[in-house]
Formats: structure tokens, C-alpha cells, sequence
């Protein structure tokens, strides 16, 4: 071989040894602690069947190249576990403890799936963390109390597992909380005070949660939902100063005493409070522009107010109103603007609804089961509604 020849081989041995070093300090560049980490979490999880999730997590190249994983700098800072898109099988197995040794891990998430066993203590650990959201997969046993040393944590999301035991007190301390999601799960004990003043989310619905509300809800809320659960005592303390709510859910519990008037003028688009306890008249002050009412099976009583007019969904049925419908009521359902008008089982006394009046095809009325004859027959919800009228002696005794 001449001068020459050597020249180019030894140039070309010195690229290739350049490009090995480059795609060596490419990979080698994370952390070795978060390499370990990702190493322990890949073994402790697979795909369910149909999911190709893990596909790129080829340990002989970069990390930060891995679906899921995002990285800055030598350290991951974001870990997504799963394919997030509706319908797509999830990943089975359990979360490791290693999770915990990711130092700079800002937000992690671990979409629907079959992971099971508990919460690792050890994401406790992790102080930089602003988004935990592992939902709709069978993790269970408690909530660890030490989440709350998270402190600059934003969104706890653990909805739709298997979770028991109480909602740990330390969790309503975290001061920078946006939104708290532990929704369908078998929590009990009671709804611990939460005190960030960012809270604008808390959804608690379908667990086993008792005892009354707590007085500390930030007027930050506006979207509270505590429904399917075993709450009680009264709420109008509570819900009177929660004026920036646009949804409330509080139904399916055992609450009681007045319904505040001044929650009808929050910036509300559904107000859920049927199957509870709540009882006395409800008069609110203005016309009520909340798009879906629903107060059914209650023990509220007296007139229905005029100002429901204006309400699109309203179920006031299975309570103890008396007295007229009002006109304004019946004209709006009349025109298609109200579309459903339950007042069954109640004591009303008559409706200003014309025999020969045609009721609206993409409008539902029930008036069954009052103490009145029903002018017009309607369909109601209900098959076992046969009864068209409530009994005179029994009319006659609530008036008594």
C-alpha cells in the first residue's frame, strides 16, 4: 500500500473512532442514576397485548431518544408512560421504587392500563415535581402522607384505581395545587381542609367519604365534585363563598339544611345537589341562567320560584314544592326553550297548561303524582310512575 493509501486509511480509522466516541457520549450523557432508574422501570413493566410502547426503549441507545422520555440537559425531567390515545392498550406490571431516584423529574404520568401494587414511597422524593398523574390503572392500598413534602406540586391526579384508606391532611397543605383528581376510587374518612389558594379543580367523586365539608375551600374552586359519597351535615357556610364556581356536583350524599340562594347567581353551567337531605324553600334572588338545575329528591318545600324560568334542564321532582307552577315556566317550556320540566311527586296544585296545547317534541315535561289532575299526559322517565295524582287524604294532610 502507498503513502497515500495509509493516509486515507488512517484518516478514515480516525472519523470512524470520532463517530463511535460521538454516538458513545450521545447515550452515555444521562445521568447514570437516571439510566439506572429507566433500566428498573422498563423491567418492572411490559406492554399489554396490541401496545408497542417500550419499542424504542433500546438500552444500547440514547435514553432521551425514548418515547416518554424527556430529558434536559444529563437529567430526565419528564417521564410519560403509555400511549395517551383513547383506546390504546396501557402497560401492565409495577411501578418501581426507582422512580424516586429520577432527581429532576418534573411531571410524570401513567396513562390506562393494568400497573398494579401501591404508590412507591419513594416519589416522595422527587421536590421538583409539578405533575403527578397516574389514573385508570389498579393501584392500590393509601396515599402515601409524605406526597406532601411535594411542595411545588400542581396536579395530583390518582382518579380510577383501587386506592383505600384516608385522603392524607398533608396533601391540602401543598400551596401551589391546581387541580385534585382522586375520583373513583375507595377512599374513605373525611375531605381533608385543602388551602392552596390556586385550587381550581377537586374532584372526590365515587369513594367512601363521610363526616361534613371542611370551611377552608379556596374561592379559587370552580370545579368541585364530591358526588357518591357518604357526606353530610350542611353546606351553605361552605358554598357561599365558592362564587367562582362553574360546575358543583354534590349529589348522591346525605347533606342537609338550606340550599344558600346566592349559589344560584355563581357563574354556573350545572348544579347537581339531587339525593340528599336538603330541605326548606328555594328563592333565588334573579333569573337564574345555570343551564342544568338539578335539586330532585330532596325535602325542599314551598313555591316555585318564577326565576327558574330561565333554566334549560330542571328537575325539582320528588320534593314538597306547593302551590302553582308558574306561568313563566310553563311559557318557556311551551316555546322549546325550557327542555325538561320534572316536578313529579310533589304538592303542586296546578299547572297553566291548556288541554289542546301541543308540548314540544324536543321538550320533556312530567308533572305526575301531585295534587292535581294533569291537564295533558305526558311520558315520564320513570315506568313504575302510575299513579297520576297523589291521593287526596295525602294532600290534604301536608296542607294540615
Amino acid at each position: 500500500m502507498g503513502k497515500q493509501g495509509r493516509k486515507r486509511l488512517v484518516s478514515y480509522a480516525l472519523f470512524l473512532a470520532a463517530l463511535f466516541q460521538c454516538r458513545f457520549l450521545a447515550f452515555a450523557i444521562l445521568d447514570p442514576l437516571d439510566f439506572l432508574a429507566l433500566q428498573l422501570i422498563r423491567k418492572s413493566m411490559n406492554d399489554l397485548p396490541g401496545s408497542s410502547f417500550f419499542a424504542s426503549w433500546d438500552f444500547t441507545s440514547d435514553p432521551c431518544n425514548f418515547t416518554g422520555v424527556y430529558c434536559e440537559s444529563d437529567k430526565v425531567i419528564a417521564l410519560n408512560l403509555g400511549d395517551p390515545r383513547a383506546g390504546f392498550p396501557g402497560l401492565t406490571g409495577r411501578l418501581d421504587t426507582a422512580i424516586g431516584k429520577l432527581s429532576a423529574l418534573t411531571e410524570f404520568s401513567l396513562v390506562p392500563g393494568r400497573v398494579f401494587g401501591s404508590l412507591p414511597m419513594s416519589i416522595s422524593r422527587l421536590e421538583n415535581l409539578r405533575v403527578l398523574a397516574i389514573t385508570r390503572n389498579f393501584i392500590s392500598g393509601d396515599i402515601p402522607a409524605s406526597l406532601g413534602r411535594l411542595r411545588r406540586l400542581k396536579t395530583l391526579d390518582l382518579s380510577y384505581n383501587r386506592l383505600t384508606g384516608k385522603i392524607p391532611r398533608s396533601i391540602g397543605t401543598l400551596p401551589e395545587l391546581t387541580n385534585v383528581l382522586l375520583c373513583h376510587n375507595n377512599l374513605s374518612g373525611s375531605v381533608p381542609p385543602f388551602l392552596s389558594q390556586a385550587l381550581t379543580r377537586l374532584d372526590l367523586k365515587r369513594n367512601a367519604l363521610t363526616s361534613s365539608l371542611p370551611n377552608s375551600f379556596s374561592p379559587s374552586l370552580q370545579f368541585l365534585s364530591l358526588s357518591w359519597n357518604q357526606l353530610s351535615g350542611p353546606v351553605d357556610s361552605v358554598l357561599s363563598r365558592l362564587d367562582q364556581l362553574s360546575f358543583l356536583d354534590l349529589s348522591f350524599n346525605r347533606f342537609t339544611g338550606p340550599i344558600p340562594d346566592r349559589i344560584f347567581s355563581f357563574p354556573l353551567t350545572n348544579l347537581h345537589l339531587q339525593r340528599n337531605s336538603f330541605y326548606g324553600p328555594v328563592q333565588p334572588g334573579d333569573q337564574v341562567k345555570i343551564s342544568t338545575v338539578d335539586l330532585s329528591h330532596n325535602m325542599l318545600s314551598g313555591r316555585i320560584s318564577p326565576m327558574f324560568s330561565t333554566v334549560q334542564n330542571l328537575y325539582l321532582n320528588h320534593n314538597r314544592f306547593t302551590g302553582q307552577v308558574p306561568d313563566s315556566l310553563v311559557d318557556r317550556l311551551l316555546s322549546a326553550s325550557l327542555q325538561t320540566l320534572y316536578l313529579q311527586h310533589n304538592f303542586l296544585t296546578g299547572i297553566g297548561i291548556n288541554p289542546t296545547a301541543e308540548i314540544p317534541q324536543s321538550t320533556s315535561l312530567c308533572i305526575q303524582y301531585n295534587c292535581m289532575v294533569p291537564p295533558v299526559q305526558t311520558p315520564c322517565p320513570l315506568k313504575f310512575e302510575t299513579q297520576k295524582t297523589r291521593p287526596t287524604s295525602l294532600c290534604n294532610e301536608w296542607k294540615g
